[in-house]
């Protein structure tokens, strides 16, 4: 399969300011397209149905696993997907039902691994500080990226899949099947708390702004 994730400790261009762009109606027939010859069989379609979605998986899982862990765990889901397609009941839902595989995949990574196999968290406040006086571009994302991980769930998969896999609001909502309102909370809530532990001074922007 071909890579699509970016670097572990990359980041998608500076923080609030975001690009918004809506998948296409195009985009979704192809996807659906996509899902039917898989299902008949086609690997061809199916290694296309990775290179859209590997950003997907991997935002998920780095969100909740060792780093170390991402990408391996990125190719078990996809080959749980391909042995499952066939349980699929809406070729639509692909995205949505693809999160739930990686979730789950998760899941079942930390009920296998013992407390003392897992890393300890590094987004401690010294950590912030020292990348702030070193001014190392890959040291500071590495440790924005700690930070996010130590946020809860929620905010943490949706900044994640926005900041590190470079996707829009529109896209993650489409891809991991949550609305677009939830996206937004979580983008704009997520954000708040993140700035917070960074002591950066908060910005406002379309897609961030939380709505009723």
């Amino acid at each position: 399969m071909a890579t699509g994730p970016r670097q572990t400790g990359e980041l998608a261009p500076s923080i609030g300011q975001w690009s918004v762009r809506v998948q296409s109606a195009g985009e979704v027939r192809e996807d659906v397209r996509l899902v039917t010859a898989a299902r008949n069989g086609d690997r061809v379609a199916f290694g296309r149905l990775y290179d859209l979605y590997a950003h997907t998986v991997h935002g998920i899982l780095l969100g909740k696993v060792p780093r170390a862990e991402v990408d391996d765990l990125v190719q078990d889901v996809f080959v749980t997907a391909l042995r499952r397609l066939s349980t699929l009941r809406d070729d639509r839902s692909f995205g949505p039902w693809l999160a739930a595989i990686a979730r789950n995949r998760a899941n079942d990574y930390h009920r296998r691994s013992t407390p003392d196999s897992l890393p300890p968290d590094d987004a401690s406040d010294d950590g912030i500080a020292s990348a702030k006086v070193r001014g190392d571009h890959a040291n500071q994302a590495a440790v924005i990226l700690n930070v996010i991980r130590s946020l809860p769930d929620a905010y943490r998969e949706t900044l994640i899949l926005r900041l590190v896999e470079g996707m829009s609001g529109p896209e993650i909502a489409a891809r991991t099947g949550m609305t677009h309102g939830s996206v937004r909370v979580n983008l704009h809530r997520g954000m708040q708390q993140l700035r917070a532990k960074l002591n950066l001074k908060p910005t406002v922007n379309n897609e961030e702004r939380e709505t009723p």
